[in-house]
């Protein structure tokens, strides 16, 4: 499901939005920090992101994006061209399907190779650079995330530590920051578990944190548990055709219509029907404050405001701060 991109651009001259899950939260998430955070003119006042993916996003000239390109090149025949870029867009449109899915099959698992780089101009350095600084494109955030994102990324019988993981997931580690690793997650589980944790939250949950944090008072976060609260569990809630599992008319209710409220209104307090059972939902800032979307075991919804975990924050803290390492 992380290929699966879901984006909305609606625009009037006076409100404006702009959505997307998994993939295409990625995009909404690049067009915040588009132009160093200042494109003009605005294109939307209200962001919305669910499970936001920022997997490494190399500068264009790294050695990575540089190596990925000449084997393209040459497995396209392009080499001998004095123009090998011409020649790539009009290569056969299967040849280069087939390279795409070929090198994402030999990529690490759960990752994908061919993502965004910085070209200097529309990004203008690592988004996590942008973010940290504050001057962003849109007014208000509503953003969620998943219980579990990072399970359908790694391996089921994954069995090596912490370390070994990071350092695959993330080429430019060294020893100092493999440590690190280690020290947040090694305690978390099994190597499994470690694994699953590390990948979910180096590049789903935790960016979604450094954009909270960036709009602070202007931004409200929720969580999807629905169990198995994996990756993408989320989306047939939004689109009620694809049969939620959880087939619930108050939970969905309450759900879909807090994205719906941001749209109307830049806020997803502004209730417009009386049968939305989500309580006060306070920004972020306040108190780190989340809306929870669960249910019981017998089956009754559960929308109620929640603190996000502090032992994440930190793990959060540390994915940003070797944030040059993983080049996000």
């Amino acid at each position: 499901m992380g290929t699966e991109s879901h984006q909305y651009f609606w625009r009037r001259s006076y409100r404006s939005y702009y959505r997307g899950e998994s993939a295409g939260a990625g995009s909404v998430l690049q067009h915040i920090v588009a132009n160093g955070g200042n494109t003009q003119p605005p294109l939307f006042r209200a962001v919305m992101t669910s499970s936001t993916f920022l997997p490494s996003q190399y500068n264009y000239s790294d050695p990575i994006p540089e190596m990925l390109y000449s084997e393209v090149v040459s497995q396209t025949s392009c080499t001998s061209s004095a123009d090998t870029l011409s020649c790539l867009r009009n290569a056969n449109t299967s040849v280069l399907e087939t390279i795409n899915t070929n090198f994402n099959l030999n990529g690490f698992f759960g990752t994908f190779v061919f993502v965004p780089v910085v070209d200097g101009t529309f990004i203008v350095e690592r988004p996590s650079v942008t973010i940290g600084k504050g001057q962003l494109n849109g007014e208000v955030l509503l953003a969620v995330t998943n219980t579990f994102e990072g399970t359908d990324f790694v391996e089921s019988n994954w069995s090596a530590n912490i370390s070994e993981y990071v350092t695959t997931l993330f080429p430019d580690f060294g020893p100092a920051q493999a440590a690190g690793a280690a020290q947040q997650y090694g305690s978390t589980g099994t190597a499994l578990e470690q694994a699953i944790g590390a990948m979910g939250e180096s590049i789903f949950i935790c960016p979604t944190y450094y954009l909270l944090q960036a709009f602070g008072s202007r931004s409200w976060k929720g969580e999807f548990a629905i169990p198995p609260g994996v990756h993408a569990e989320d989306v047939p809630y939004y689109f009620t055709s694809q049969n939620p599992a959880y087939n619930n008319t108050q939970f969905i209710t309450a759900f879909s219509q807090s994205f719906i409220a941001v749209v109307q209104s830049l806020n997803p307090n502004a209730k417009f029907d009386g049968s939305n059972i989500t309580p006060l939902w306070n920004a972020w800032s306040a108190n780190n404050t989340e809306m929870l979307f669960n249910e019981t075991e017998a089956g009754a919804p559960v929308v109620q405001t929640t603190t996000t975990d502090d032992a994440l924050l930190q793990r959060c803290a540390f994915w940003n701060s070797v944030s040059a390492y993983t080049s996000q």
